[in-house]
């Protein structure tokens, strides 16, 4: 669904835009940011929200999601981004999929990713923190300003950079060009990560996944059996 949308608005955005790219891609950034404030608020109490390879990896780092498990979480991320890229596609009449030609290469598109990847589990991290309700509404906000001021309108997760190279739209990035972004976004959740394990520690030296949901079932199981020793 969250591909669905940013890659079904930017086609629609493109379309109604009569060329002009700044209408375009104001569509194609409300309609990701809204997608994203409701799709948080649906999976995060069932799986975390996983949308994203570089959130599930900082959150198995920090022991909030066991490592047994990632597999499975990148490979659903991976496939459920093809399909959203898919069923945009069909909505829209175009090929289910098609190597993307939009060019978004150089030192400046990849510096970008960091920063945009940086951002995000920055937001993530502090927010998760304080109030996890806050949230979905902390990243949508992040991401729909984060459209704006990166110079590559902030991809900032490596299954939806795979996904779009799949799309020769308005939303796409050249295969070429994939392997570099995503390896700044593997940095950039890194570097964010381990600032805020230093920053703001969570009490105990444990820290918060994304929406509470992984750390605090772990920290349940650990309460009944400590009860159960005693």
């Amino acid at each position: 669904m969250l591909l669905a949308a940013v890659v079904g608005s930017g086609i629609m955005g493109e379309r109604l835009a009569g060329g002009n790219v700044a209408v375009a891609l104001l569509a194609n950034t409300l309609a990701t940011g809204a997608a994203l404030v409701a799709l948080i608020l649906t999976f995060g109490p069932i799986s975390g929200a996983h949308f994203n390879p570089a959130v599930t990896l900082a959150d198995a780092f920090l022991g909030g999601l066991r490592w047994l498990d990632v597999p499975a979480y990148l490979a659903a991320q991976i496939v459920g981004a093809f399909a959203g890229v898919a069923a945009a596609h069909l909505m829209f009449g175009e090929p289910i999929f098609f190597a993307s030609r939009h060019a978004r290469a150089g030192g400046a598109q990849v510096f970008s990713e960091f920063v945009a990847t940086f951002g995000l589990l920055a937001v993530i991290w502090g927010c998760a923190r304080l109030n996890a309700s806050r949230v979905p509404f902390a990243v949508a906000a992040y991401i729909t300003a984060a459209y704006w001021f990166t110079a590559s309108t902030s991809f900032a997760n490596p299954a939806v950079t795979l996904a779009r190279s799949a799309s020769d739209t308005f939303a796409g990035i050249r295969p070429a060009d994939a392997p570099a972004f995503i390896a700044a976004q593997l940095v950039g959740a890194g570097a964010a990560t381990s600032l805020f394990r230093w920053l703001a520690p969570a009490s105990g030296a444990r820290t918060e996944p994304t929406t509470l949901v992984h750390t605090v079932d772990i920290a349940a199981e650990r309460s009944a059996t400590q009860r159960g020793g005693h």
